[in-house]
């Protein structure tokens, strides 16, 4: 083992890194050009199986799985009452804030969609910023605070080293729930869907359109499939646990690359059983990712870490130190420029439409123009990000 290898990090630069990535890639899939151009690796699976996008968001919670062993060692795995109501707070936080934005989103579209009708300025928007009944409650952020609370919760009131069994047996027991009750399909019949309606109510989830240009309501991040998730989050934390027990970066990336191999294969050898599916969480799509996530992190520790080539890396830094301002940051910014509408020759168009369809596209064609467009926005967030990187500004709930 050379000397490069056997440093220590009391931070590993490479946590922010893969942070980072996985904050710009949602950022990037989240903005398109144009919704109807797409690139495949840019758009979800529809049903089961994988594309690269598929892979950010659960990176994301993979992460926070992560940084949860490195935080609440610190405080020895107890729990107390001062971290139990700042969890709290911070998950309630959260959870408002992603359902601010749903509501700042759908007030506009309804504002938008009023302005043909015979109504007065203020009456327009009354009905606009006072329909709850139709918004949405879940969401990623929303997700991200239940994982992150009940993920907590179990490690701070479980030893540690009964965290495998819980895993296992949260996927077992959702593959053989799923598998009893037929819901592997995306239809209202399947369980996913009906508790959903049953709690949340059909006008506040999501309603998902299908390729034969019909639509089912179906929520993504809905309230059973946030079950899985918190398998997904205590298996960040056994990473977290695997690269914390040494100090010598070979040995973590040993440790690392070996779990997320093994995890990984247990994944796709379930896919036979229980299919590959991120819209309702499958348990071989959390092995599958959180495997995927495993090896990924290790190659970056390798670069980053050990051989210490980062220039690269400080795009994605900016972005991986203050992760969700910059991803709520991003999304009331699309929803800005999404719904902010002027004449233009007699027609009314967005800010974002006027950019893509005036400037972008007829330089640089259908798909190519909405990828530059998606990749222009990353960029602007990437500013924000790195102001405050720069003057060392971590905005935390």
């Amino acid at each position: 083992m050379t000397q490069k290898t056997k440093q220590v990090s009391s931070r590993l630069l490479s946590l922010d890194v893969l942070r980072g990535i996985t904050i710009a890639g949602m950022i990037l899939v989240n903005n398109p050009g144009s919704w109807s151009s797409i690139y495949a690796p840019l758009g979800h699976a529809q049903w089961n199986g994988l594309t690269p996008t598929d892979l950010v968001f659960p990176f994301f919670m993979f992460i926070m799985g992560v940084s949860m062993y490195l935080s609440y060692k610190k405080f020895d795995f107890k729990i107390s009452k001062q971290t139990f109501f700042k969890l709290l707070r911070r998950s309630v936080l959260l959870f408002l804030i992603g359902l601010g934005i749903g509501w700042l989103s759908l007030s506009m579209r309804q504002f938008n969609g009023l302005q043909d009708e015979e109504i007065g300025f203020f009456s327009r928007l009354w009905q606009s910023v006072s329909n709850l009944e139709n918004l949405r409650i879940l969401g990623v952020l929303q997700r991200l605070a239940l994982g992150s609370f009940f993920g907590s919760m179990i490690i701070l009131l479980v030893k540690p080293k009964r965290i495998p069994g819980i895993i296992g047996f949260i996927l077992v027991f959702y593959w053989i729930l799923m598998a009893a009750t037929g819901s592997y399909g995306q239809d209202e019949n399947s369980l996913v869907a009906v508790i959903d309606r049953a709690v949340l109510g059909v006008s506040h989830m999501y309603t998902d359109h299908l390729p034969d240009g019909s639509s089912v309501v179906f929520d993504p991040e809905g309230i059973l499939s946030t079950l899985p998730c918190i398998a997904h989050v205590l298996l960040g934390f056994w990473a977290g646990k695997l690269i914390s027990e040494t100090k010598d970066l070979g040995e973590k990336i040993q440790k690392l690359f070996i779990f997320g191999t093994i995890i990984l294969f247990i994944g796709f050898l379930l896919d036979y059983a229980f299919p590959i599916n991120k819209k309702i969480w499958s348990s071989s799509f959390v092995l599958v990712t959180c495997g995927l996530g495993s090896l990924l992190l290790a190659l970056l520790i390798w670069i980053i870490d050990i051989k210490h080539k980062k220039n690269w890396s400080v795009f994605f830094e900016s972005f991986g130190v203050n992760p969700l301002f910059i991803y709520a940051a991003a999304a009331l910014l699309s929803i800005l420029m999404g719904n902010i509408k002027f004449t233009y020759l007699g027609e009314l168009v967005s800010v974002k439409g006027f950019i893509y369809s005036q400037w972008i596209n007829p330089v640089f064609g259908d798909y190519f123009g909405s990828l530059v467009f998606a990749l222009c926005f990353v960029t602007i967030n990437w500013f924000i990000g790195h102001i405050l990187y720069k003057k060392k500004i971590y905005i935390k709930l």
